[in-house]
């Protein structure tokens, strides 16, 4: 129940690659990675979960995945992204599920929960990345914010992703080295984003993002039981950010902050992260 199976998945107009662990059958988790990670952010959480007889699934998204990477920047828009996601359960056969994201995978995660809980989801869990609006505002009230969120207007020149190729990604190496993300793990992720048009399509979902329809100040409040992670020492989320998404929570909410935790949380505490989902799961699951 531990192995890791991964296959190509048919949704919509794509292919994606997808890893999946535990039974095929409900209860179901999936997983959304975010930048610039890839589906190899969860092998552990895959591993665990699976083990505890959930059927997990951690697709690489557009862009990351060869058979899903659309030329037009206008392709890459949140809505688009969002629909990925439950056409790629859809196809699996899982209509309701649990929800992990982080980072840009977190964002669409909010959204999801937001826009289609509960019909599709059953908890919500989230690493990094704080509730739209209450990311939104702190941007907006709390100057450090901005200081920490530099990249999302860089990632808007043309010349970003030659920058990122530069020295054989050399800038992501010291970023993940920096924020415990293992040498292999840097690897597998640094291998999906080397092919031509690879980086410059993930890149594309921060270039997309102002055009989209679904605005993240407008995101509505959650309702699902939500577990939401943050690391004191990430250096693109601050307090401000992380403490306020408990506005955007009516659903029980849990907020746990790990010391010393970076961005890259998964990586950096694979095993915490694991049990702290798999608490979250099996107690929200008794909630009616």
């Amino acid at each position: 129940m531990r192995r890791i199976v991964t296959s190509s998945v048919r949704a919509g107009t794509f292919d994606f690659t997808v890893d999946t662990a535990g039974p095929q059958d409900d209860p179901a988790v999936l997983f959304l990675h975010g930048f610039p990670q890839s589906r190899h952010a969860w092998t552990d959480q895959l591993k665990t979960l699976g083990a505890a007889g959930l059927a997990c699934v951690a697709p690489d998204q557009r862009g990351y995945s060869p058979g899903a990477r659309p030329h037009d920047v206008d392709a890459y828009v949140t809505q688009a992204l969002v629909r990925d996601a439950l056409q790629v359960m859809d196809a699996l056969g899982h209509g309701r599920f649990h929800l992990v994201g982080h980072d840009w995978g977190g964002q669409l995660a909010w959204m999801i929960a937001a826009h289609y809980a509960p019909a599709r989801v059953r908890t919500l869990s989230i690493l990094s990345r704080p509730h739209p609006a209450a990311f939104t505002r702190a941007m907006r009230e709390d100057p450090a914010q901005s200081q920490r969120s530099t990249h999302h207007q860089a990632f808007q020149d043309e010349d970003t992703s030659a920058r990122l190729r530069a020295d054989d990604m050399g800038s992501f190496r010291r970023t993940f080295a920096a924020q415990g993300v293992p040498d292999r793990t840097a690897q597998a992720y640094i291998d999906i984003l080397s092919p031509p048009r690879a980086l410059e399509s993930a890149i594309a979902w921060y270039r997309a993002a102002p055009s989209g329809e679904l605005k993240p100040s407008a995101v509505p409040k959650v309702m699902q039981p939500t577990l939401y992670l943050w690391g004191d020492a990430d250096p693109t989320v601050g307090r401000a950010a992380a403490e306020g998404t408990r506005e955007y929570v009516e659903g029980p909410y849990r907020f746990e902050v790990i010391k010393g935790g970076s961005h890259f949380l998964s990586d950096q505490f694979p095993s915490v992260v694991s049990a702290l989902l798999l608490e979250h799961i099996r107690q929200a699951d008794s909630i009616p």
